[in-house]
């Protein structure tokens, strides 16, 4: 366990604020820009991130600043990396319309579908502009692809800008995900003890422990990464699945920014951590051998041994012709939601429960 995390929860908040405020000059008032949005204190304003034309189209970030009427830090939020993992969206939209900058100390970056084109065409995981995951290709290239233009820009512009930062995700339209955050360390003891403190104040009860994340912010691949690796405490937090837009989910995400608000002191009321939480501690992903029709047997949430089928894969005449098995005792973290299945697609995640509390 770790010194902070043997603090009291009602003290901890106290001293992460003061940090912040010791260290960052954007406590103090002043106006706040972020790409062409500009809010002085105790307003709210929209823009863009502006993602000129290169190899491929050019195309445009929404962003919203809320700046808050007294001081404090400045907390990122940023979903739509995957344009059809809605409810992540949904809830950065809930976040702009329902906080007001006159309630608030600080400043939030509200970035709430960085990926337009998958949104708009539907098409799930990748940017159809140049077919690349938009939370794959960080620090970016300035004559890369619009995504790697992108992935550029949106250092410059809100993580070099921000103190913390959340990236929201949700199940896409082939995921039955089990809601979850993930706590990512780089080796920076300062750094992955707040993250820490985030990813119980966000509030789900299944937290994912990565120790194997790329430390180099010149090749940071996620945007969690690339805030962690530039000394900035950061976690992922996913609720959604199959695409849908459930209330609960849109519920998960939206609270659970708020709480981290408010352990960060950017907002009134106590801070409410997870008493408990499921920490998993490695994620097995379990494949495909074959192109057919997917059965899953096993639902999101449901703890499995070794050797349980999980699902099971069909030719197009009904014929099984794969009994899909976990390989390790655990927890589904997500299984593919879709009969559509490809060889060597995705059937399922399966997280391996810690033997004891970080």
């Amino acid at each position: 366990m770790s010194k902070l995390s043997r603090i009291p929860h009602r003290i901890a908040p106290l001293l992460i604020a003061a940090a912040t405020f010791a260290l960052s000059a954007r406590a103090q008032q002043g106006a706040f820009s972020v790409g062409s949005a500009t809010a002085a204190p105790g307003q709210k304003a929209t823009g863009y991130l502006d993602i000129p034309a290169g190899t491929d189209a050019a195309t445009r970030i929404p962003v919203v600043v809320i700046r808050g009427a007294h001081p404090g830090p400045v907390l990122a939020i940023v979903s739509g990396a995957h344009g059809t993992e809605y409810t992540s969206i949904i809830a950065v939209e809930r976040l702009i319309t329902q906080t007001d900058p006159a309630d608030i100390s600080g400043t939030l970056i509200l970035v709430p579908l960085v990926n337009s084109a998958s949104f708009l065409q539907k098409v799930p995981h990748v940017n159809p502009i140049d077919n690349k995951s938009m939370n794959r290709f960080y620090p970016g290239k300035v004559d890369g692809t619009q995504t790697e233009r992108a992935a550029y820009i949106i250092p410059k512009q809100v993580v070099e800008r921000c103190d913390y930062l959340i990236d929201l995700h949700g199940g896409d339209l082939d995921e039955n995900l089990r809601p979850y955050s993930y706590w990512t360390t780089v080796g920076n003891e300062a750094v992955d003890k707040a993250s820490r403190e985030m990813a119980l104040a966000f509030g789900l009860n299944t937290i994912i422990i990565e120790n194997d994340f790329p430390r180099d912010p010149n090749a940071s691949r996620y945007l969690n990464s690339t805030a962690l690796t530039r000394g900035k405490p950061a976690i992922a937090a996913e609720a959604g699945y199959a695409g849908t837009v459930e209330t609960d989910d849109v519920n998960r995400l939206f609270r659970g920014c708020q709480n981290v608000m408010r352990y960060l002191r950017m907002m009134a009321g106590n801070v409410q951590f997870v008493q408990g939480p499921v920490w998993i501690e490695k994620v097995e992903t379990v494949t495909s051998d074959n192109e057919g029709i997917f059965y899953p047997i096993a639902h999101r949430g449901t703890y499995v041994a070794a050797g349980t089928e999980i699902g099971y894969v069909t030719d197009y005449f009904g014929r099984t012709i794969q009994q899909i098995h976990s390989p390790a005792a655990g927890v589904v973290l997500y299984i593919c939601a879709l009969p559509s299945m490809n060889k060597g697609g995705t059937v399922a995640n399966i997280g391996v429960v810690a033997a004891k509390t970080p």
